[in-house]
């Protein structure tokens, strides 16, 4: 069988779990990927109690619907960050407590591993156990080295590698965390966190001495714009695909006023070299990714993370679901030239 196909809820926060998930049936959707935040997956509920999941699953099984991981990226982002008034509006208000950064950080820490327990706890209460999957937390981990990106002032490897050192202090033990609840950790590659390229996610990977519990949500539409080539990301870290979104962007479409730093312009702006599409508006190739993706035997969900600023949300996902569907075969079992074999006399 092809992958189920889900739909990450995070853009769709503003609706109640029972609305959206009625919703995600009628848009084709065979399951959701549960955000940590508006109503749809309480971290600290889901920790403390099996009965607060088993609530979860009756919405989700009453809509035809499953699920295979949930999401926690607000609280991740904070883990590494430089803090500043932006977390505040992205963080429940007991990690961003008086708002002092470090402490900022180090609560956003410990309820990323509270959130390996809250998915251990979600998985185990699933009713019926559709795919051979396991327990995944999506997150990101933020950076105190973003603002470095460009290298000036002049900036040397010694400080970069300070950057790594501090996201491989901070989050080995969140890590082991992941590793007692038997739940991986999945770094969606993106700018503005540790890991935004294929050269950053091995030094990601070598910072935390390659935790098994560390991999990637791959997500091709943050490396298409950059000039990263996103299919040979799946080829180079096989073991390490933990989870997929499939998200579209297109990119040289702009009138060259503002390149691929974005001009400080909002998204959807015309003058934009890049922006992201929805799935089949864009340039990125999804057969080319099927292809790697079977090849490495990634037989895990595609989660749709559907932006798209120019298009209604309910046509735009529902015509991203159709095509992710269309665009996903199973394997091959069998040689397609076997038939030509003769028996040997």
């Amino acid at each position: 069988m092809a992958r189920p196909v889900t739909l990450f809820t995070g853009q769709w926060a503003d609706l109640p779990l029972k609305d959206l998930a009625t919703l995600a049936k009628k848009m084709g959707f065979d399951g959701l990927e549960l955000a940590c935040w508006g109503d749809h997956f309480d971290v600290n509920a889901a920790a403390e109690s099996k009965d607060y999941c088993k609530e979860r699953w009756q919405i989700l099984s009453g809509n035809g619907l499953t699920a295979f991981s949930i999401s926690s990226h607000l609280v991740g982002q904070a883990i590494c960050d430089r803090i500043d008034e932006r977390h505040q509006a992205i963080l429940p208000p007991a990690v961003w407590g008086d708002g002092d950064p470090e402490g900022v950080r180090q609560r956003a820490a410990e309820q990323m591993k509270l959130a390996a327990r809250a998915c251990r706890n979600f998985i185990d209460t699933k009713p019926t156990q559709d795919l051979d999957f396991p327990a995944v937390v999506n997150a990101f981990s933020g950076s105190s080295i973003w603002h470095a990106c460009y290298a000036f002032p002049p900036t040397s490897q010694d400080y970069l590698q300070k950057g790594y050192d501090d996201f491989g202090r901070r989050f080995l033990p969140i890590l082991d965390v992941f590793e007692q609840y038997n739940v991986n950790f999945a770094l969606e590659v993106h700018p503005t966190e540790i890991a935004f390229d294929i050269g950053s996610a091995h030094r990601a990977l070598e910072a935390v001495k390659q935790h098994r519990r560390f991999g990637f949500n791959y997500d091709p539409s943050h490396l298409g714009y950059q000039g990263v080539d996103y299919v040979k990301f799946i080829r180079e870290f096989k073991d390490r695909i933990y989870h997929c979104h499939m998200k579209d962007a297109w990119w040289g479409h702009g009138n060259g006023d503002v390149g691929v730093f974005g001009g400080h312009t909002d998204f959807g702006d015309y003058r934009r070299y890049w922006d992201f599409r929805s799935i089949g508006h864009g340039d990125v190739r999804f057969e080319d990714i099927i292809v790697a993706l079977n090849d490495i035997g990634y037989g895990g969900p595609l989660s749709i993370e559907w932006e798209d600023g120019r298009m209604d949300r309910i046509h735009g996902a529902t015509e991203s679901c159709r095509n992710v569907k269309s665009y996903d075969f199973a394997p091959s079992r069998a040689a397609f030239d076997a038939a030509f074999e003769r028996k040997k006399t």
